[in-house]
């Protein structure tokens, strides 16, 4: 089985199937175009992007619906094409994709959610993208509670 050395991990097993594709990268990142999600069971519901090619690039994410369990997905139709949906019916968090906020952590220790550009993940063929909002019904720092500790 296949490993990556990865900065926060230390060496990582994973199947090709494991690898998930930003086709387009992430915006600041656009070289970055495969991730691995990885889910130690003693961080849950914590998910760590992890890129495949440089060991120390991580993100913190948390399943958008974990932070907000009404969440309204909106992704423009580029972005569906992209994702290869071709249906006329809108794809369904949990069932046609995973969706996940990136968490930032100030060093105060108060973490924000990006709600506005949630990561969209096709779940059938693994391709995803950062699917930017054009409205203002969510934040960028959507705060979640007290300092971390």
């Amino acid at each position: 089985m296949p490993q990556i050395p990865t900065k926060y991990f230390g060496p990582v097993e994973y199947q090709e199937t494991d690898v998930v594709q930003f086709p387009c990268g992430l915006p600041g990142f656009e070289s970055e175009t495969q991730f691995l999600l990885i889910e130690p069971e003693n961080s849950a519901p914590l998910i760590f992007l992890q890129s495949m090619r440089q060991s120390g690039l991580c993100f913190l994410t948390l399943p958008i619906l974990t932070v907000d369990p009404r969440y309204h997905l909106s992704v423009n139709v580029d972005d569906l094409r992209l994702l290869e949906f071709h249906s006329e019916q809108a794809p369904q968090i949990g069932v046609d994709i995973n969706c996940l906020t990136v968490i930032a952590v100030a060093e105060s220790g108060a973490a924000t959610a990006n709600l506005l550009a949630p990561l969209v993940i096709n779940r059938s063929n693994r391709l995803a993208l950062q699917a930017i909002r054009i409205d203002t019904v969510y934040s960028h720092q959507h705060p979640l509670g007290g300092p971390c500790s």
